[in-house]
């Protein structure tokens, strides 16, 4: 009796001493956001890895507001493959405060980049008044070299160091306010081989005219966020996404990616658009879409329509019969049998104001 006695008094000076710990320190892990990596819904073409990536971003080692690491945890969680942090070379207004160079964000942002599986891209932004205006300069040995006062040597730099260069945001109203307009300067970084692409979507804006200026010049088609900001802040990501532009590699690594990019495989992705080559945009929507016949009516017949991307297709018959195939989703039509077999889908572009036209297979 009295052993047991003991042991009770035992037990509840244990309970005591368990709740005293507890109420110095309870953890509540239920408060914090699950930490997990979206995955973008985008088929491989062509034999191809369709990499999403983001090449144009700033961060606080110019007019950014964030760390570079902070840019790399970002490109995880919204599920991008490859990055390129582009602080601007010129006119750095944090220097002062932040120190460094115009190495130190990729310098630091590496480290976490291999830890979260995304290539980062070493590059950096030659900042100039129009023309020729801001360009991206991407697969740099040293960012530090391109840092001339005449920006003729900051692109000799940039071409010696084997760079991709892209000409950005060339509708900006603040350098072209009245008309996005293809200067001579241009004419002559195009014929010494210094401008490889251009961005037809910058940040919440799109270029028809330059969509066409890569078709007739036969350059690579661009999206980028050119994020100063917080990504989640600037963009609906329960909606959409940010911009990027989707690489067809041969493999996932920096080295396939410079391959295809100098190659032109790019899509530029932007809201619900698709801009590029019209042999990618076709692979692209013939690898999405699934097309099941239902049932036979009077006068034509019942398609059961598959769409395996997070793109949405527009589609529009000659007879200009609207419908939808919505992302990662499906949708009936009927169509008659008069109805030609050829589509237009009004959010792909080939050029500034022509769609992708494709036919409806049965698979």
């Amino acid at each position: 009796m009295k052993s047991k006695f003991i042991l009770s008094i035992f037990g509840i000076v244990c309970a005591i001493s368990v709740f005293a710990q507890d109420a110095n320190n309870i953890q509540m892990p239920e408060l914090l956001q699950n930490q997990s990596r979206k995955t973008i819904n985008i088929p491989d073409i062509l034999g191809y890895q369709t990499l999403k990536c983001d090449f144009h971003m700033h961060t606080i080692f110019s007019d950014g507001i964030v760390w570079p690491t902070f840019r790399v945890n970002e490109a995880w969680n919204e599920g991008l493959d490859v990055i390129a942090i582009t602080d601007h070379i010129e006119g750095n207004p944090s220097r002062k405060h932040v120190g460094g160079d115009n190495n130190s964000a990729f310098e630091i942002a590496k480290v976490r980049a291999r830890e979260k599986n995304i290539i980062l891209i070493h590059a950096g932004e030659i900042t100039r008044s129009m023309p020729p205006g801001h360009f991206n300069a991407l697969f740099l040995d040293d960012t530090n070299a391109l840092n001339k006062q005449d920006w003729h040597e900051a692109f000799d730099e940039a071409k010696k160091q084997g760079a991709y260069i892209i000409w950005n945001h060339p509708g900006w109203k603040a350098q072209q306010p009245d008309t996005t307009k293809w200067w001579d300067i241009h004419t002559e970084l195009y014929e010494k081989g210094m401008i490889h692409a251009i961005e037809v979507f910058n940040e919440k804006e799109w270029y028809p005219i330059a969509l066409d200026w890569c078709v007739n010049k036969d350059l690579a088609f661009f999206a980028t966020s050119d994020i100063h900001g917080i990504v989640s802040e600037m963009y609906d990501l329960k909606k959409y996404h940010r911009p990027m532009t989707l690489v067809l590699a041969k493999e996932r690594t920096e080295n396939a990616i410079r391959e295809a990019l100098f190659a032109n495989r790019t899509i530029a992705w932007y809201g619900n658009y698709l801009a590029g080559k019209e042999e990618y945009l076709k692979a692209f929507f013939e690898a999405a879409v699934e097309v099941q016949l239902y049932e036979k009516v009077k006068k034509g017949k019942i398609y059961i329509i598959k769409n395996n991307s997070d793109v949405p297709f527009e589609m529009q018959t000659l007879e200009d019969s609207d419908f939808t195939i919505p992302a990662n989703g499906e949708t009936i039509v009927t169509l008659p049998d008069k109805s030609k077999s050829s589509f237009s889908v009004k959010n792909l572009f080939i050029a500034g104001t022509e769609n992708l036209v494709v036919a409806l297979k049965l698979k």
